[in-house]
């Protein structure tokens, strides 16, 4: 029986897994049933027994890409403003424009969750704003509440900054554009620069 249940959650973990890295590419509206199960090696049948709904999929699907964000990247930058900068230059960095299928959640979904079913709406509010409380962490250590809002405006700037860069045809506008946000957004964290150039 526990093999059973680890298994059962395997392969739920695995469902969310690669339905969040289509939803980034595809969209929300533009990835079917029929298309996620295959991508887990699943049938439509198999569905049902992990989720009510696509609507239920897409709740825990934004959660676990948000909780991955925070884990891979605000987590792990330094504490302070040396940590601002760490996430800002890997949020606004060429990889991440290139790379929307492992990035950001934000930037590629944000419109389509702004319509969303409430439970969607209330995991992403629930995912982002433990993302926004990290850097408002850094940004204020001793009181990181007072700090939030900031922080989402912060995190809104990059996600926008972002979109942007990624509709543009041109790839040189599209890095300067990419610049230009690091910039704005340490700016408006209070962070002074410490290095010049792309992230890495």
């Amino acid at each position: 029986m526990r093999y059973r249940e680890e298994h059962k959650q395997a392969t739920r973990r695995r469902i969310v897994e690669t339905a969040g890295r289509r939803f980034k590419e595809d969209g929300i509206d533009g990835s079917g049933i029929a298309a996620l199960v295959k991508d887990a090696g699943l049938t439509n049948g198999a569905f049902y027994t992990h989720f009510a709904s696509k609507d239920d999929l897409v709740a825990a699907a934004i959660a676990d890409q948000l909780r991955a964000q925070n884990a891979s990247i605000v987590a792990h930058a330094e504490p302070g403003r040396a940590g601002l900068e760490q996430i800002v230059r890997w949020y606004l960095s060429p990889w991440h424009r290139d790379s929307r299928h492992a990035g950001c959640p934000s930037a590629a979904l944000l419109d389509e969750i702004g319509r969303c079913t409430h439970p969607t709406k209330r995991a992403y509010t629930d995912g982002v704003l433990m993302v926004a409380d990290g850097i408002a962490a850094r940004l204020a250590p001793d009181d990181p509440l007072s700090a939030r809002t900031k922080a989402l405006g912060a995190y809104a700037m990059m996600a926008g900054t972002l979109q942007l860069a990624r509709a543009l045809a041109d790839r040189q506008l599209a890095d300067e554009v990419l610049e230009q946000g690091i910039r704005n957004a340490l700016a408006l964290l209070g962070v002074e620069p410490e290095r010049t150039g792309a992230a890495h």
